[in-house]
């Protein structure tokens, strides 16, 4: 038992020191560009700060209205009460439009590094019971913590993505660990901050059911009871107030715009854009041979809410077919989990199920590569083949053609 502890107190201080590198380098970003997504969150700010909970997912004040579940609400409230004391202007509903002092960029900036703590504890969950050498620690926290998409999404373009996947990965660490129910608790605080993460749903609740749920039908009902209570109870939390405001229908039209179209605006490289690209192929072939072919005008991408998805010649691609699409594809990942549970598989079943949602869902971000990404950098060392699958993904994929068009200054910044 001490030697456990005294390696994980080594582990433990090992991993600040990436930490502290990537630090800096955030830190030295603090005056980079800024896409509109800093005023997306400088808004939330203000919304949350002005605004009764009634009206957080009403209010049409900007453009950018707040569409993330009720966590991130709550989040962007508790950071309300200090940048409201650092510059009331920030959180000004009226005033603070477009507001972008250098202390409002500064808060913002450290807001998103501290945030990142979350990542890095993660991190240290991940790797402090895999055997891991000292080398094969520092090769998978780099990975990780020095992503190069994290930096261009998260302290670049400005999200807070690396804190949402260290939840992520906090509860995929705690699974590993056979404590089960706090990886679900973990889970579905997650889906509570972003839903999104929501595409790895089946596989949790598969792998769970045959794993946490097992043991005998009293028992594993037991277990099943439980289960379901904790999640339903985060949820409650979530949702509670407002349903207790009558603001339910309102939040979930909020979190699913569904007629924003089949593909954002800077596209994911995912199958979808194939299908677009055949259905103007075909549309202009016939039109060349003499067909009378009726090409729509609307757009398949828009960041703001819109027609659905037009296509000529091919049949339109509707949100539920995305989403059978993407269960299909999940299916395989369901199916091993059913069979053997094992908790060492779960980050790889994640990161597939993620996968699969990045390559056939509806309206994908590019930045939701990095939601497998990230967890297929913990599997990364497994073998060499584990490698060459986190090598193409990451550095062929994501990287280089999913995320390269957020540094672009003269299109992202406002």
């Amino acid at each position: 038992m001490t030697t456990t502890s005294n390696n994980r107190r080594q582990i433990g201080g090992d991993i600040w020191w990436p930490a502290l590198v990537a630090t800096a380098v955030k830190l030295l970003l603090i005056p980079a560009y800024r896409s509109t997504d800093f005023e997306v969150h400088r808004h939330w700010l203000a919304l949350t700060h002005s605004l009764p909970l009634s009206k957080w997912y009403s209010d049409a004040t900007s453009q950018w209205t707040l569409d993330y579940p009720p966590f991130f609400a709550y989040f962007e409230r508790i950071l309300s009460l200090v940048a409201s004391r650092l510059d009331p202007t920030m959180t000004d509903l009226h005033r603070g439009l477009d507001y972008a002092s250098p202390l409002a960029i500064l808060f913002q900036r450290l807001s998103v590094a501290l945030s990142d703590l979350v990542l890095v504890y993660s991190c240290y969950r991940l790797t402090r019971n895999r055997g891991f050498c000292k080398f094969e620690r520092f090769l998978i926290w780099g990975l990780v913590i020095w992503s190069p998409g994290l930096f261009i999404v998260d302290h670049l373009h400005f999200q807070y993505n690396g804190f949402l996947l260290g939840l992520l990965l906090l509860s995929v660490s705690f699974l590993e660990e056979g404590k089960d129910l706090m990886g679900g608790f973990v889970f579905a605080v997650l889906l509570c901050f972003k839903h999104l993460f929501a595409v790895a749903g089946p596989v949790y609740f598969v792998y769970l059911f045959r794993h946490y749920c097992s043991g005998g039908l009293v028992k594993g009902f037991g277990r099943l009871v439980l289960m379901g209570s904790v999640v339903l109870a985060v949820f409650a939390a979530a949702y509670g107030p407002f349903w207790y405001h009558g603001q339910i229908q309102q939040v979930v039209s909020r979190m699913f715009p569904f007629g924003r179209g089949l593909c954002h605006a800077y596209w994911a490289p995912n199958f979808w854009v194939f299908y677009i690209i055949l259905d103007k192929f075909l549309a202009f072939l016939l039109l060349k041979l003499g067909f009378d072919i009726q090409t729509p005008k609307a757009s398949f991408t828009g960041g703001l809410v819109g027609d659905l998805s037009p296509f000529a010649i091919l049949p339109t691609i509707t949100p539920l077919i995305t989403f059978v699409t993407v269960l299909l594809a999940i299916s395989p990942s369901l199916v091993k989990a059913w069979k053997n549970p094992h908790p060492r598989m779960v980050s790889r079943w994640v990161s597939y199920a993620y996968t699969c949602g990045f390559l056939f869902g509806w309206h994908v971000h590019e930045k939701a590569s990095l939601h497998f990404v990230i967890p297929l950098a913990i599997t990364s060392l497994k073998s060499a083949e584990d490698a060459k699958h986190y090598f193409f993904l990451s550095i062929c994929l994501a990287t280089r053609f999913s995320l390269f068009c957020l540094k672009l200054k003269n299109i992202q910044s406002k």
